[in-house]
């Protein structure tokens, strides 16, 4: 009856009535799948922001309850580097391995590759792929696949871990998949560890990862600011070199990057230098920290300068102490995991 009502107010046949209701729920239809949308984008973004936030201050370096505040452990700072060619790591890597009847050419199992490497999930997770040559003659090790030679195995590994988190369960299972389906397709026998296993071994490498990954910091404060020309003199005889980006300052021994600086104006005299070191990525032998410390106080007192903590409060030895100290369990806790501080896997995973 009511309905009626509104029919013969607005003057409606029922024909018009329905094709009215029709598009009011089309509207509404539409307006809580953008809901959906926007609550979905919005999920994403945190994501992302936690994934880029995963690298922590370390506690006891920046505690806040404290009178001053000694040079902290801080976040990561990711440095972009020319491509690398990597070989398969279990340690952190999930390995598939296809065993082959007969031999194979490197030829045919590239040109099968081509859909498992193209069309993955994420482009930016990479899969890696190593043959095991046939010939005699050649040494019995893993190698990268050539066209002209032959395998009677083949391995392919994803990376679990990196600083962007753990891989996906879309990720691995979609790499799993290809797999499955390159070896049947090649026809070839299949061994492959289970998704759960492999996400738990992504999760635990994760955790290690997040809990190592520390970035050191020396400060050193000029009494005055110091004329860029003055300065960038200074740094070249200490050994520096400006980084191609022409803000930062790179110190290296024998073609490794030991720490650099934090970005600086060059258009604008200099009143504090930053010193940082991704302890990580530097192998223990490297003594990058003292190293670093020693150029700090170096330039420090060629440029009337003073070492000082994140306040700006003069560096402390027992500040000092407490990183060797710092350090000396990092490095430890990365041994035992396997992957030392410097090594090709430490490079991957923190990266």
């Amino acid at each position: 009856m009511y309905v009626e009502q509104i029919m013969t107010t607005l003057g409606l046949s029922d024909l018009q009535f329905a094709l009215a209701a029709i598009g009011l729920l089309i509207v509404i239809s539409v307006a809580i799948l953008n809901l959906k949308y926007a609550r979905a984008r919005r999920k994403a973004n945190e994501q992302a922001e936690f994934s880029d936030e995963r690298t922590r201050r370390e506690p006891g370096f920046a505690d806040s309850d404290a009178e001053r505040t000694e040079p902290s452990f801080g976040t990561a700072l990711v440095v972009s580097s020319t491509p690398e060619k990597f070989t398969i790591d279990p340690r952190i890597d999930c390995v598939i391995t296809l065993r082959f009847d007969e031999a194979i050419a490197g030829s045919e199992i590239l040109e099968e590759l081509n859909d498992l490497t193209d069309s993955q999930v994420q482009a930016n997770v990479r899969c890696i792929c190593e043959g095991l040559n046939a010939d005699q003659d050649a040494a019995e090790s893993w190698e990268e696949l050539k066209p002209d030679s032959s395998y009677a195995e083949l391995q392919l590994a994803i990376q679990l871990a990196s600083r962007r988190g753990a891989i996906g369960v879309l990720e691995l299972s979609d790499f799993c998949s290809r797999a499955q389906a390159l070896a049947e397709t090649l026809g070839s026998q299949i061994d492959m560890p289970s998704v759960s296993t492999m996400l738990e071994s992504a999760k635990e490498l994760d955790v290690m990862a997040a809990d190592s990954d520390i970035q050191l910091s020396i400060n050193v404060l000029f009494d005055e600011p110091c004329p860029w020309g003055n300065f960038d003199a200074l740094m070249r005889q200490r050994g520096f070199k400006l980084a191609r980006n022409g803000r930062q300052y790179e110190f290296y021994s024998n073609g490794t990057l030991i720490f650099n600086s934090a970005d600086l104006d060059p258009n604008s005299p200099v009143s504090q230098l930053t010193l940082l070191l991704e302890v990580p990525l530097v192998s223990q032998e490297q003594r990058a920290f003292e190293r670093m410390l020693s150029e700090g106080v170096e330039i420090s007192q060629a440029s009337h300068g003073r070492l000082v903590d994140d306040n700006g409060i003069n560096l402390s030895e027992a500040a000092v102490v407490s990183i060797r100290q710092h350090l000396d369990v990092l490095y430890a806790n990365l041994e035992k995991s396997g992957i030392a501080a410097g090594s090709s896997a430490a490079s991957r995973l923190f990266s």
